[in-house]
């Protein structure tokens, strides 16, 4: 499992002292760009290619709470993906200190060519670096986007 330890900041709060829905988006989205990042896709390399991620969509299921300060670990996980790798499912877990899921965010996305404006397959470095994310228990072929 593809891993990182973060912390719920002051900005991640809501009026209740809780990490935000938008704080979890958020913390899910760091992990896909540090294991990206980490895995010959920094940010750079993006803007240079002029391939970018887009989302179509996230899922939160909120399990507990996270307070200010608390340490979390944020995984990463494959839970679908296309042949050519046009089409995926990312899930992250958010977890507390204590071990406990506090969330799990699942987003469905693909890539963007942003000369094009069009959803692409992406290039085979990149296919490669998603293809070597664990899988989750129940991964799942996804259709493609380019038919």
């Amino acid at each position: 499992m593809y891993e990182k330890t973060m912390t719920a900041g002051w900005g991640d709060m809501d009026f209740n002292s809780h990490m935000s829905n938008t704080a979890l988006l958020n913390k899910a989205a760091d992990i896909r760009l540090l294991y990206l990042a980490e895995n010959g896709f920094p940010v750079g390399e993006f803007a240079r290619l002029k391939l970018g991620p887009v989302l179509m969509k996230d899922e939160i299921d909120y399990q507990r709470e996270v307070r200010l300060l608390e340490h979390v670990k944020v995984t990463l996980a494959l839970a679908g993906h296309s042949n050519d790798g046009s089409r995926w499912l990312l899930r992250s877990e958010i977890l507390r200190a204590d071990g406990k899921l506090a969330a799990r965010v699942a987003s469905a996305g693909g890539w963007f060519d942003l000369a094009a404006g069009k959803l692409i397959a992406p290039p085979d470095p990149l296919l490669a670096a998603m293809r070597s994310l664990p899988k989750a228990d129940d991964f799942r072929e996804l259709p493609s986007s380019m038919a």
